[in-house]
């Protein structure tokens, strides 16, 4: 076996044991939520919002002001998305794949768990 035989054969033993530990544990997703509770995204890593929450106080806010809220709270709940996929990774697979996670743009992030106890969400709370 040459030396591409034996890469693709890891990359598809390392495909095939990710499968495998996201049909045990559900879907990566990150949330996050506004120090108040007024708005609360969901996503996953590298993909839009799968859910905003916003509670009836934050309509006071102002339509710019809630907009730059969503934003900021976003931002937050891909960089929670992005270190939840590295806690995963590093789980199945081989330290390479995972550096290769920050080279494409999915840092992992500080270990804090924004509040909603660090586990991998299968669904939205």
């Amino acid at each position: 076996m040459d030396e591409t035989q034996r890469a693709a054969q890891r990359v598809a033993d390392t495909g095939r044991r990710v499968a495998e530990h996201v049909a045990r544990t559900g879907p990566v997703r990150g949330r996050a939520s506004s120090p108040d509770g007024a708005v609360t995204v969901v996503t996953t890593p590298g993909g839009p919002p799968q859910e905003v929450r916003v509670s009836p106080s934050a309509l006071n806010m102002g339509p710019r002001a809630l907009a730059d809220e969503i934003l900021r709270v976003s931002a937050r709940a891909s960089r929670d998305a992005a270190s939840r996929v590295h806690r995963a990774l590093e789980r199945v697979a081989d330290p390479a794949a995972v550096r290769a996670l920050a080279e494409i743009g999915f840092e992992r992030g500080p270990d804090d768990d924004d509040g909603f106890g660090g586990a991998h969400p299968r669904e939205s709370r």
